[in-house]
């Protein structure tokens, strides 16, 4: 009796884990197709991480999102490096600069942190709030969704604000942009469109090859995360 209970559990944990893979179907196959064909210039893997992340929040409860962010800060400061989706059609809606955080490092960024006061740059997946106007005008609350990695954002006040620093005349004269405290600022030319774009539940999803991130993030290995969820129920009824 005990067995067939124990099969039913299991069953009903498999079961679980399916129906969170079918509500993240809209995320599927052919749409990443198009979201690669319609910004060539991104990595694929990159934006395979970030749609792969965007199934799991999903899966787990986030509401679906009608856009996704994906900002690659492998890429120097000088390049376009972010880019927003529309997930119904995979169409590119905006590709341009954004900046990273004064400590994360210069033309290029290395360095990324969870911490308060550290002036640096945080990566993984957010989940972009309420709109408001404070002392840069026209912002973006950003909520992170990864705990010890950038669930500070909000305390933190990292957001999306516009920046006169981050510009191509910028770029002509420095080689690069300049820097913020930590925030993904933009162009203060783009900044409503961003900010419209991807405020009230959107997903922005940073990236950076850290090793420890890739191999430890829950929404990166969302698969795995979920069968030793379920493993753990599993032991914690026997």
């Amino acid at each position: 009796m005990k067995i067939l209970k124990g099969s039913r559990r299991i069953a009903l944990s498999l079961l679980a884990i399916a129906s969170l893979q079918v509500q993240s179907e809209t995320l599927d196959d052919s749409l990443l197709e198009r979201m690669t064909e319609s910004a060539p210039r991104l990595d694929s893997q990159v934006l395979s991480m970030a749609v792969n992340a965007s199934r799991c929040a999903i899966g787990n409860g986030v509401a679906m999102p009608e856009r996704l962010a994906v900002i690659d800060f492998s890429l120097p400061s000088s390049e376009e490096r972010m880019w927003i989706f529309d997930v119904r059609t995979g169409d590119l809606l905006l590709r341009d600069l954004v900046a990273h955080g004064r400590k994360s490092g210069n033309f290029r960024s290395t360095a990324f942190s969870n911490a308060e006061g550290s002036n640096m740059s945080s990566i993984g997946l957010f989940r972009a709030s309420e709109s408001y106007y404070g002392k840069h005008g026209y912002s973006l609350r950003l909520d992170g969704l990864e705990p010890g990695v950038n669930d500070l954002a909000r305390q933190r006040a990292i957001v999306i604000h516009g920046a006169d620093y981050v510009s191509d005349s910028w770029v002509n004269q420095y080689g690069r942009i300049g820097r913020s405290l930590g925030c993904p600022a933009v162009d203060n030319q783009v900044v409503e469109e961003v900010v419209d774009n991807l405020k009230g539940g959107q997903l922005v999803f940073k990236y950076y090859p850290d090793q420890e991130w890739l191999q430890s993030s829950s929404f990166l290995h969302c698969e795995d995360t979920q069968m030793a969820a379920a493993s753990g129920n599993e032991a914690g009824q026997s």
